[in-house]
C-alpha cells in the first residue's frame, strides 16, 4: 500500500465529515459518499476529492474504504451493496459504534469476497474530530490494523489495538458505558447540592479539583447543562445504542450488572420522554423533572419539617 491511498469514506455526518475532511488535508485521495446526495457533493466542492454516483463506484476505485454510520445494520446494508465490486485486499474500516458479534459476521463475509474488514470506534465527539485528536479503538489482525494505521493516524491521535474484530466495538460501548454513568451520578449529585444550597457552578469547579472528576464535570456539566444549550452534538439515540450494545456484551458473558441496567433504562426512559433529535447531555432533563429542581434555575422549596437548604438538622 502507498503511503497516500485513495480512500472511499461513506457516511459524511456530523463526525464523518471532519474526519474525511483530515485524511483529505493529509494527502489522501478521497471519494465520499452519503446517503444525502448533497451532503457528498457539497464535501466534494467545498473540502476536496470526489463524491462517486454510487457505492459501487466507489468501491471499485478505492484501497480504503471507511464507514461511519449509526447502527451495524446500516454497515451491513452498504457492505450488501459494494461486496461484488471489492477489489482484492480492500481494507475496510469500520469505525461506527457497531455490535461485536455483528462486525464478525461482517468481517467474515469481507473476507469471502478478499477483503479484511477491521473495527475502530472512536471517541472524542465533534470538536476533537476536527482537530484530528481522535481516540480510535482499533480491532483486528495485527498485520491489517498495521496497514491501516496512517489512515486512522490522520483523523486521531490515540490509537489503540484491542484485540482481535470486534474487540474494539466492545470496547467503545463499555467506554460509553463509563461516560454514561458518571454524567447521570454527576448530574444527580448536583441536583442534591441545588437544594441543599450550594452553587452548581462551584460543585463543578470542586468536583474538577477533587476525586469526583469525569469527562462529564471537565467537558459536559458547565458547557452544556448549566449553560442549557445541550448542543454538544452527539445524540442520545446514539448514546442508547451503545449503552444496549454494552449489556449485550454483558449478556453474552453472564455478567451481572444491575447498575448498567439502570443507566441504560433511564437513558431509555429519557430518549422516550425527549423525543427524537435529543442531544444526550439532554439525560439531565429527566434527573431534573424526577427532583423537580432544574439545574440553575429556583431552588425547589422544601418540604414542611425539613431543615432550609445549607442549615444542619434540629439535634433529637
Amino acid at each position: 500500500m502507498t503511503d497516500k491511498s485513495r480512500i472511499g469514506f461513506i457516511g459524511i455526518g456530523n463526525m464523518g465529515w471532519p474526519m474525511a475532511a483530515c485524511l483529505f488535508h493529509a494527502g489522501h485521495d478521497v471519494a465520499v459518499f452519503d446517503h444525502r446526495r448533497i451532503t457528498a457533493e457539497t464535501f466534494a466542492q467545498s473540502v476536496g476529492g470526489t463524491a462517486p454516483d454510487t457505492l459501487g463506484e466507489l468501491a471499485r476505485s478505492c484501497d480504503i474504504i471507511v464507514t461511519m454510520l449509526p447502527t451495524s445494520a446500516a454497515v451491513a446494508a452498504v457492505l450488501g451493496q459494494i461486496e461484488t465490486a471489492l477489489r482484492p485486499g480492500t481494507i475496510l474500516i469500520d469505525m461506527t459504534s457497531g455490535v461485536p458479534a455483528e462486525t464478525r459476521t461482517l468481517a467474515a463475509l469481507a473476507a469471502e469476497h478478499g477483503a479484511f474488514l477491521i473495527d475502530a470506534p472512536v471517541s472524542g465527539g465533534v470538536s476533537r474530530a476536527k482537530t484530528g485528536q481522535l481516540a480510535i479503538m482499533v480491532g483486528g489482525a495485527p498485520h491489517i490494523v498495521e496497514r491501516a494505521r496512517p489512515i486512522l493516524q490522520a483523523m486521531g491521535s490515540s490509537l489503540t489495538h484491542c484485540g482481535d474484530v470486534g474487540a474494539a466495538h466492545a470496547m467503545k460501548a463499555l467506554n460509553n458505558l463509563v461516560s454514561a454513568g458518571g454524567f447521570l451520578i454527576g448530574i444527580e449529585a448536583l441536583l442534591i447540592g441545588q437544594r441543599f444550597g450550594l452553587d452548581p457552578k462551584l460543585m463543578v469547579d470542586v468536583l474538577n479539583a477533587s476525586t469526583g472528576m469525569n469527562n462529564s464535570t471537565q467537558k459536559k456539566f458547565a458547557q452544556f447543562v448549566l449553560s442549557r444549550s445541550f448542543d454538544s452534538g452527539f445524540g442520545l439515540d446514539l448514546m442508547l445504542k451503545d449503552l444496549t450494545i454494552a449489556l449485550g456484551v454483558a449478556r453474552d458473558t453472564a455478567t451481572p450488572v444491575p447498575f448498567a441496567s439502570l443507566c441504560r433504562e433511564l437513558s431509555a426512559a429519557a430518549a422516550s420522554m425527549l423525543g427524537q433529535g435529543a442531544d444526550h447531555t439532554e439525560l439531565a432533563r429527566i434527573s431534573e423533572k424526577l427532583a423537580g429542581t432544574e439545574l440553575g434555575g429556583p431552588m425547589s422549596p422544601t418540604k414542611p419539617g425539613a431543615a432550609c437548604p445549607g442549615t444542619p438538622p434540629s439535634p433529637p
